[in-house]
């Protein structure tokens, strides 16, 4: 009788997979865009399409925390790292909304190398999330976390340096300066949180460890 009027399982493990899938998606998809600034228009509604379903899981996931009398990691580790991992594609839609908004089309080397970065931080971050099943695989889950973390560091860097070239190249056009600047940096912070969903990670399997 009270097994009947606890909530069915959640498998959230399922939830994380899908929505670290769909955010490779997205970061794939805004690699595409700035690789040749043609067709915005339709990548970016593909790209607002994909943060839509990302928010559709996420809020499936809470929900079910609350519904959920058992769970298999910490509640307040489900929350954090969910909530973290649809930080990234907000960031990435912020990204593509810039440049549509703006109406960019001649894209910088800076901005496609921070594509190509977010993707692979993207793409350990799944790797890692599938990982997590396992909790008897910590150093390989953890040999991940800093995989990401690196690539944070890279991403780190290429803005740094894009700044730099940014204010040297466009003294002239400040409008310019604070268009790219802004976009610059909402990707970098793209990349810090997948470096968050990392750290969050890497604390999991180290207590099932």
């Amino acid at each position: 009788m009270f097994g009947r009027l606890l909530p069915r399982e959640t498998s959230f493990f399922e939830l994380f997979d899908a929505h670290a899938s769909l955010t490779v998606a997205g970061a794939k998809e805004f690699q595409s865009l700035v690789a040749t600034g043609a067709n915005i228009g339709p990548k970016f509604k593909r790209i607002k399409e994909i943060e839509h379903e990302c928010d559709v899981i996420t809020h499936r996931c809470v929900e079910a925390l609350h519904k959920t009398f058992i769970t298999p990691i910490d509640r307040n580790d489900i929350h954090r790292l969910i909530s973290r991992m649809d930080d990234v594609m907000d960031f990435v839609e912020a990204a593509a909304d810039r440049i549509a908004l703006y109406e960019l089309s001649d894209m910088p080397q800076a901005v496609k190398d921070l594509a190509d970065i977010l993707v692979r931080a993207c793409e350990e971050v799944e790797l890692a999330i599938r990982s997590l099943k396992d909790m008897g695989n910590a150093d390989a889950i953890r040999q991940k976390c800093i995989d990401i973390n690196r690539l944070e560091n890279d991403a780190d860097e290429i803005l740094r340096t894009a700044l730099a070239q940014l204010f040297k190249t466009h003294k002239g056009d400040p409008i310019a300066v604070i268009k790219w600047k802004e976009i610059y940096e909402i990707l970098e912070t793209a990349t810090d949180r997948c470096e968050d969903v990392a750290n969050i990670i890497e604390g999991v399997a180290l207590e099932h460890a």
